[in-house]
C-alpha cells in the first residue's frame, strides 16, 4: 500500500505540473489579450481531463489529439451558446455529443480514443462556471478561437511534462490494458447500450436539473456523466453513484470549513491547487476522494468569481443526488449491460467533478 501511494502521488505530481504549466500559460494569455478569468478555468479542466488519456499515447495518437481536441474545445463554446440562449435546443445537442462518443466504440480502438476527444471539453464545459457567473462577466466569456488556443496548450503542457517524467523520473507508465480478443455477441451491442443509457440520464439530468436548481444545472449534469462512465454494469454504476454522493458530502463539510475560515485572493487559489492535487492523489484508492476534492475545489472556484459558495453546497448535494439517481435508474432499467457476459469497459479519464 506505501508503494502503491508512492506511485500515485507521482503520478498526480506530474499531472498538477502539466495542470500549473498550462495554468501559467493561459494567466500570461489572458493578461495580453484581455480575457476573463474563465479561461483559466478552462485550462485548468482540458489539462485535467486530458493528462490520463495521453500517459500511454503514441506519436500518432497525439497528433490526432492535437488536431481533435481544440476543433472540439471549439465546438464546446458553440454548444455553450446555444445552452445559454436556447436550453432545450443546447442540451439536445450536448446529448447527443456524449451518447456519440460511446455509440462510436463500435468501430475499434481509434474510434474510442477520438470519442473520448470529443467528450473532454464537453465535460469542461460543465466545470467552467458560466451559468453561476455575474452578467457583466458572462459577457467576456473566452470564445471559440481562444478556446483552440487553450486546447492546444493543454496538449503541449502535458506531452512536455509526462515526457520529462518517463526520462527521468523513478517510473514508466503502465501499458494500456488490451482490447477485448473477440466482438460482443451482444444485441445491440455493449456500446449502443452504453450510449442510451447515458442519452437518457444527461437528457433527465437536463430537463430536471434546470427545473429544480435553475443556473445550477450542470450539478446533476455532470454527476450524469460521471456515474454511467466506463458502465461495467449494474452494480459498477450503482457504486461509482454512491462513492460520488459520500464524496460530495465530505467536500461540503470541508468547502463549509474553508468559507468559516474566509479563505480568499491568492490563498484560494493556492488552496485550490492543493486540493486538486490530494484529490488526484488519493483517487486511485476510491472514487470518493476525488469527488470530495472535486466538491471543495468547485466551491472556491465560484467564491473566487463572487458567488457564496457556502449557501450554495446544499443545492450541489442536491444536484449531485439528482443526477446520480438518474443515471442508475437508466443503467438499470434501460438495457443494461450484462456484466459477466462483458468484458469491462475502459475506466473514464480523471474528470472535473
Amino acid at each position: 500500500m506505501t508503494l502503491k501511494l508512492i506511485r500515485n502521488a507521482y503520478e498526480a505530481g506530474l499531472t498538477m505540473a502539466a495542470v500549473l504549466l498550462c495554468w501559467g500559460a493561459a494567466l500570461v494569455l489572458e493578461g495580453a489579450a484581455g480575457l476573463h478569468t474563465d479561461v483559466l478555468v478552462l485550462a485548468i479542466a482540458l489539462t485535467l481531463t486530458l493528462a490520463g488519456t495521453q500517459r500511454t499515447a503514441d506519436t500518432r495518437r497525439r497528433l490526432t489529439t492535437l488536431v481533435l481536441l481544440p476543433v472540439t474545445a471549439a465546438a464546446s463554446i458553440f454548444v455553450a451558446r446555444l445552452i445559454a440562449s436556447h436550453y432545450p435546443a443546447g442540451a439536445a445537442v450536448y446529448t447527443a455529443g456524449m451518447a456519440l462518443a460511446i455509440w462510436i466504440r463500435r468501430y475499434g480502438p481509434a474510434a474510442t480514443k477520438a470519442g473520448t476527444l470529443i467528450a473532454l471539453p464537453l465535460v469542461a464545459l460543465l466545470v467552467v462556471p458560466g451559468p453561476a457567473l455575474p452578467a457583466e462577466a458572462q459577457r467576456g466569456l473566452v470564445t471559440w478561437g481562444w478556446s483552440a488556443l487553450v486546447g492546444v496548450m493543454a496538449c503541449c503542457s502535458v506531452w512536455l511534462v509526462q515526457a520529462l517524467g518517463d526520462r527521468f523520473g523513478p517510473w514508466r507508465p503502465d501499458p494500456a490494458p488490451a482490447p477485448p480478443a473477440r466482438r460482443s455477441r451482444l444485441h445491440p451491442r455493449p456500446s449502443t447500450r452504453m450510449a442510451l443509457q447515458m442519452a437518457a440520464g444527461i437528457a433527465a439530468a437536463f430537463a430536471l436539473g434546470h427545473l429544480l436548481f435553475d443556473d445550477h444545472w450542470p450539478w446533476a449534469v455532470l454527476t450524469a456523466y460521471v456515474t454511467a462512465s466506463g458502465n461495467r454494469g449494474r452494480t459498477d454504476v450503482l457504486r461509482k453513484g454512491i462513492e460520488r454522493l459520500a464524496g460530495a458530502c465530505l467536500g461540503t463539510f470541508l468547502a463549509a470549513g474553508v468559507a468559516a475560515a474566509d479563505v480568499t485572493g491568492h490563498a484560494a487559489v493556492a488552496l485550490t491547487f492543493t486540493t486538486l492535487a490530494v484529490a488526484l492523489w488519493l483517487r486511485p484508492l476510491t472514487y470518493a476522494f476525488w469527488a470530495a476534492g472535486m466538491t471543495c475545489a468547485l466551491s472556491l472556484l465560484l467564491g473566487y468569481f463572487g458567488q457564496d459558495a457556502a449557501s450554495l453546497l446544499p443545492t450541489r448535494l442536491e444536484g449531485i443526488a439528482v443526477g446520480a439517481v438518474l443515471s442508475v435508474a437508466s443503467a438499470w432499467w434501460l438495457l443494461p449491460v450484462p456484466k459477466r457476459r462483458e468484458p469491462g469497459a475502459p475506466r473514464p479519464a480523471a474528470v472535473a467533478g
